[in-house]
């Protein structure tokens, strides 16, 4: 006759007495959702583990340093049998049992009267997954389960089709570098909430296709500019569409304040008295030449790192950037949106001091399927993207960083 399954509850334990035997592993894991419960717990164990030291020493637990007693499980609400001894084991548990005492035995769960589910915890709602029976239970594959369903409410692709969360109000979204996989959590959380979405073209593409057929998709750079600048069109737009009670994300790619424009949307929104949320994204600065294999900084090759934006030439009189400083530094730079202008930036760092042979690598759409590394020097690589046909984005790198690594990373796939 098979086995009848658990019975699924929640235990409400704050201020409630629980007993924890043994300070190992086991203990270290399970402690601090209980301690999280705000239940009283008093761990007994002749030793434990440094992580459960620190718990005790902060006053989160109250540790009693011996071996199981027994009485030790007289008036509590629940305990956690993981101890390394068989027989004190069994004497506990069936303490727990003549005291009508629910008891999870890590050694044994077949001889418990309660076993720990594999949770996980999502915008206030906590997921408990449990096997149906006690023997053969596989705890990697219920923990598989748990982690779907929280990635799935984490990231929006599971959401219940008529409570599906709104926030009207604008998010601020940095979509990352490319790769979709690099949004933050939290972020695409926020796409699959939306009912408009603005992005702008270097915002990453493959996240729109996941977007539900009711979304309203707007490319930026297709607004109606009319007598508005392209900056000013955009922040009409997500004024115009959250004072319909739309919620609005505006997504961006890399982190919207890294060259993004992100303040003057904030500011704008802020003025019109609509409530904005800013979610960070991975700045391609770093996250590009990451993935083609070049760490902006490495132990006694750079210290440092200057992201600078090429998109003025260093001889355009708008340009805020002070270029003979860069030419001085002996760390890593970085330039984005600086395809069009890397020949003259070279020429001044070199004209400034830069050595002609430093390291140069040029990554193009970075930790996307297409992406593409060339290498060159700062006196070669104007000539090198015109030959090499380098086109943006690209992230472009100076330093002996560049040598550092392996020169061919596999792209994503």
């Amino acid at each position: 006759m098979a086995e009848n399954p658990a019975y699924p509850v929640g235990l409400r334990l704050t201020g409630r007495k629980v007993v924890v035997l043994g300070g190992g592993q086991v203990a270290q894991r399970r402690l601090p959702a209980l301690i999280a419960a705000g239940a009283d717990v008093l761990l007994v164990s002749p030793e434990v583990t440094p992580s459960v030291q620190a718990m005790a020493d902060a006053g989160e637990i109250t540790w009693l340093p011996r071996r199981y007693e027994e009485g030790d499980l007289a008036d509590i609400w629940y305990a956690l049998i993981a101890t390394g001894d068989l027989e004190a084991n069994t004497r506990a548990s069936a303490e727990a049992e003549r005291n009508r005492v629910w008891c999870v035995r890590s050694d044994d769960a077949d001889e418990a009267t309660a076993w720990t589910p594999a949770t996980g915890h999502s915008e206030g709602v906590t997921v408990a997954v449990l096997t149906t029976e006690a023997s053969g239970r596989d705890p990697r594959h219920t923990a598989a389960i748990r982690d779907a369903v929280v990635e799935g409410l984490r990231d929006g692709t599971l959401v219940a089709p008529h409570h599906r969360t709104r926030t009207p109000g604008v998010a601020l979204v940095g979509g990352g570098p490319g790769d979709p996989d690099l949004i933050t959590v939290r972020g695409r959380r926020l796409l699959a909430e939306a009912d408009v979405v603005i992005t702008d073209h270097l915002g990453p593409r493959d996240l729109l296709a996941e977007l539900s057929p009711h979304v309203e998709v707007i490319d930026a750079a297709k607004l109606p500019y009319g007598r508005f600048m392209a900056q000013e069109a955009i922040n009409n737009a997500l004024i115009e569409y959250a004072k319909q009670g739309k919620s609005v994300v505006r997504l961006k790619g890399g982190d919207p304040f890294v060259y993004g424009r992100g303040m003057e949307e904030v500011q704008a929104l802020a003025e019109a008295g609509i409530s904005c949320t800013v979610v960070p994204g991975i700045s391609s600065s770093i996250s590009v030449p990451g993935a083609a294999g070049i760490p902006v900084t490495h132990r006694g090759v750079a210290h440092e790192f200057t992201v600078v934006s090429g998109h003025i030439a260093p001889d355009d009189e708008r340009s805020l950037v002070d270029w003979p400083s860069l030419a001085r530094l002996t760390g890593t730079l970085v330039i984005l949106m600086g395809v069009g202008t890397i020949g003259k930036v070279a020429e001044t760092l070199i004209a400034h001091g830069k050595s002609p042979d430093a390291p140069v690598a040029l990554i193009q759409e970075g930790t996307t399927a297409t992406q593409r590394r060339v290498d060159a020097t700062l006196a070669t690589v104007g000539e090198t993207v015109r030959t090499e046909d380098v086109k943006p984005p690209a992230v472009i790198v100076i330093g002996e960083v560049v040598k550092v690594g392996p020169t061919a990373v596999a792209p994503r796939e």
